[in-house]
């Protein structure tokens, strides 16, 4: 007697829900509301930093080399490869773009800082995609290797350039790259925003901070990020390197060289990284340092994780980010201010979750709320340590909250050689 039972025609209505994807009606929804959240709470408590042009532009400043790094970790991971070593290589790209906007231009100081971070890039492709290392022991010997090496060569070669602002651990001073400001615009949401109207100051503030004083190399971020998008989804091009990272055997058989769209993509993503080193030392300061990337190469990793290995989502974390890395640059009173802003934020999902009958969701978000407000509500401010490990604890925590719809490529960080699948 068979066991076997007839499989049941699936009806439409039994058919499984499907997580609905963020639209860009609801992720801009979102943002005026948080919008209209930072406004209610400056009108509230009268300190309206969280929004100003000033909090504004230092937080672009600090997503740039976020995002310019995470870019980096995107291309490498869609074609299979995984960068960790994206922190050493922003720091060839902090020394190179200093040394080469110190002797030449700082022009030419971009141009050596992707270069450098690109030579970076190259030893993590050979010894990862030719010799089939591990990618994390590659990633992580490019990390002490690096950073090694500039720090030595500064010492030796800047040792008679004392007299030119060198010293042991720091390169001459590098000419500034030229800044975008559109003037009427700019002046006249200055007006606007010096008002403090509810949301329509907020607006301005905001949309002030994005073009005065811009750096031409947060210009070049934008193209960079968005044309990524268009060559990885829209071309043969980026449709063979992601077929590296997802089914590198199904990508062979289809005649598709595998070890040449890993190297393209390992030695570009170098190359972003190397960028954005540059942008730290050319934009943000006028010389190299040691210790000057501050660990951005792996908050751009966790700004590629958080947005899903796609150009949009990076930028969003990166934005994320660098508004809270830009934090501990600004008044410490916006910081407390935070505070009590999200503290609402959180009280507002817990009734959102009660009304999707989330109850143990809920009940975690009322606490928190209920924690920072007394937070806020028994302090004065917040101590500088705290501010200054805000944004590495907003990446745990966001990491954490978004580990439950993230989709890696499928073969990513897998050691590939060629005709294993025959």
């Amino acid at each position: 007697m068979s066991t076997a039972t007839a499989a049941r025609p699936k009806t439409p209505g039994s058919a499984p829900a499907k997580k609905g994807k963020l639209s860009l009606p609801v992720v801009l929804l979102l943002v005026a509301g948080a919008l209209a959240l930072f406004s209610a709470v400056g009108i509230v408590t009268g300190n309206h930093g969280l929004t100003s042009s000033g909090q504004m532009a230092a937080a672009l400043g600090s997503a740039v080399p976020i995002a310019l790094a995470g870019l980096g970790g995107l291309w490498a991971e869609r074609a299979g490869v995984v960068n960790i070593g994206l922190e050493g290589m922003m720091v060839a790209g902090t020394f190179c773009g200093a040394w080469g906007g110190y002797l030449v231009s700082p022009w030419f100081g971009l141009v050596a800082g992707m270069i450098g971070g690109a030579l970076g890039g190259l030893l993590h492709a050979v010894v990862t995609v030719t010799f089939g290392v591990d990618h994390i022991v590659s990633g992580v010997g490019i990390n002490l290797l690096i950073p090694g090496i500039c720090a030595y060569v500064n010492k030796i070669y800047y040792k008679d350039y004392v007299a030119f602002g060198a010293g042991a651990n720091q390169s001459p001073p590098a000419d500034p790259l030229p800044l975008i400001t559109i003037p009427g615009l700019s002046s006249w949401l200055d007006k606007i925003e010096a008002h403090h109207w509810f949301l329509v100051s907020d607006l301005a503030g905001v949309t002030g901070g994005l073009v005065t004083n811009l750096s031409v190399v947060t210009v070049l971020a934008a193209v960079l990020i968005v044309g990524s998008y268009f060559v990885l989804w829209r071309t043969v091009f980026g449709l063979r390197l992601r077929s590296c990272g997802e089914n590198p055997t199904a990508a062979e058989s289809l005649g598709v060289n595998v070890y040449k769209y890993k190297y393209l993509a390992v030695i570009a993503s170098g190359a972003f990284a190397g960028l954005a080193g540059s942008y730290l030392s050319l934009v943000a300061a006028h010389f190299y340092k040691d210790g000057q990337t501050q660990g951005r190469g792996f908050i751009g990793l966790a700004a590629m994780i958080f947005g899903n290995w796609m150009p949009g989502g990076l930028a969003a974390g990166a934005g994320l980010f660098g508004f809270t890395d830009s934090l501990q640059l600004r008044d410490a009173d916006s910081v407390h201010v935070l505070l009590i802003t999200i503290a609402i934020a959180m009280a507002l999902l817990a009734l959102w979750q009660l009304y999707r009958r989330r109850f143990t969701g809920a009940a975690i978000s009322i606490v928190v709320a209920g924690g920072l407000a007394a937070w806020y509500s028994l302090t004065d401010s917040v101590q500088r340590p705290l501010i200054v490990a805000t944004p590495y604890v907003i990446t745990l925590v966001v990491l954490a909250l978004a580990s439950q719809r993230l989709r890696p490529p499928k073969a990513d960080g897998q050691i590939y050689r060629k005709g294993q699948g025959k």
